[in-house]
């Protein structure tokens, strides 16, 4: 595989990726806005706008978008996260150019056309009432507002009914004007590509995006962590922690990624091997951590009876707990070799290694190579890892959301406050 990366004077990088043994290419734009970008009066804009860009242009009708990419048997997509909003295309290597004419399209002439607009509006309204019926969807809404006390980080992607009524033409217009700017912006390309006729074509189609950089957003502070349970009338208790994380910078990044890995990050992790299959309190049981910008989010979610949820989150904490002085050479192997694997086989994917260039060139400003990020798995010893441990635990007060009914969830809530280690604090004070 072949990386090569131009920069336009207006600021907007190209990164392509040539797969010469692939006959199809992932191709598309990713910029670096999103929900956290939003002010108050602008809650849910980054995924309306998100969804308009496929309701019509001033060259092309929804339908005709639609009908141009599957002629060619493609397809179109896209999405909105915290930090990014991406659109992506999947095309026969010929229908390239045809691709990148419509994804600028979507882009440089959207039509806003305000039928479209009030439709789409009331499309979002359905899929926030369908997040509200999913309680591992909206357990995580509650858990990111405690994260992320009156910010927009710790804000739902989606909106409110009331936010997206305010939403017009103009104020879509103006907020991708604001936000769309060549040097936050990267169009990525995988597969069967060629980086100078991309670069050209790109340089002709992207000429609107001018060279001045979007405004920054707010600092993210993590909250003061705590509890709060939410009673719903559900078969099951939801619970959910999260810590203090870090940011995707921080040198101790991969370090950290390990000992989440050996928590909860699959069949063989620490959580998933007590809580399910010794004790049987779960049917699923996971951690992750999501680095951003300039902060980072450890998190924990679980299901269970509620009146298992006082025991299951006892349980939670002592395994966490135990972790930081227990992990052993063998877990640090396996959770090292299983970080590798995911990367070696999203690399055999010409979409998932256009998506990793993009957010690699918003990340870091390059692209990094696969080696450098092997090297840094290959990194992490069992002493990192648990000094990750240990600082992920004395970094901040846990914070804790449950879902559901019973007057267990209270008792549950309360063990996590065992999560703030007097240990793990004592040995970095």
């Amino acid at each position: 595989m072949t990386v090569e990366v131009s920069k336009l004077p207006s600021g907007l990088t190209i990164v392509t990726d040539t797969m010469p043994h692939l006959e199809t290419a992932a191709l598309g734009v990713w910029t670096g806005v999103g929900g956290r970008d939003e002010k108050p009066d602008e809650h849910g804009i980054s995924h309306l706008l998100e969804h308009m860009a496929f309701k019509g242009t001033t060259r092309r009708t929804s339908r005709e978008i639609a009908e141009e990419i599957e002629a060619v048997g493609g397809d179109l997509n896209a999405g909105t996260s915290t930090e990014t909003t991406a659109y992506y295309a999947r095309v026969m290597k010929a229908d390239v150019p045809l691709a990148l004419d419509v994804l600028s399209d979507i882009l440089a002439n959207p039509s806003f056309e305000a039928e479209e607009l009030e439709r789409e509006k009331s499309v979002i309204v359905q899929e926030i009432g369908a997040a509200q019926d999913t309680p591992d969807d909206v357990v995580f809404e509650y858990l990111n507002e405690l994260c992320y006390p009156e910010q927009p980080i710790g804000r739902s992607l989606l909106g409110t009914a009331k936010t997206l009524k305010s939403f017009s033409r103009e104020k879509l217009q103006s907020y991708l004007s604001t936000h769309y700017r060549g040097p936050d912006m990267v169009v990525a390309a995988a597969g069967a590509v060629d980086h100078a006729r991309i670069v050209e074509e790109v340089s002709h189609r992207f000429a609107s995006f001018d060279g001045t950089p979007a405004p920054k957003p707010q600092p993210a502070m993590f909250g003061a962590g705590g509890s709060r349970v939410v009673h719903r009338d559900l078969e099951q208790a939801h619970l959910t922690l999260a810590l203090e994380g870090l940011p995707q910078s921080a040198p101790t990044l991969f370090s950290l990624q390990v000992f989440t890995n050996i928590l909860g990050g699959g069949m063989s992790s620490r959580l998933f091997q007590e809580v399910r299959e010794k004790r049987g309190l779960c049917y699923s049981i996971y951690t992750f951590h999501a680095p951003y910008s300039d902060t980072g989010f450890f998190g924990l979610y679980t299901g269970t009876d509620p009146a298992d949820a006082p025991e299951m989150m006892e349980v939670i904490v002592d395994v966490i707990n135990d972790a930081v002085d227990t992990l052993t050479d063998a877990e640090i192997s396996r959770a090292k070799a299983q970080m590798k694997a995911g990367l070696l086989m999203a690399l055999e994917s010409c979409s998932s290694r256009a998506e990793q260039l993009a957010r690699h060139i918003l990340a870091y400003g390059r692209p990094l190579p696969v080696d450098e990020l092997v090297g840094r798995i290959d990194a992490v010893t069992i002493d990192t890892a648990r000094e990750a441990g240990r600082t992920l635990l004395a970094r901040s007060r846990p914070a804790v959301v449950a879902l559901g009914s019973g007057r267990g969830l209270d008792r549950a809530v309360s063990f996590a406050e065992g999560l703030t280690q007097s240990k793990a604090k004592t040995s970095y004070h």
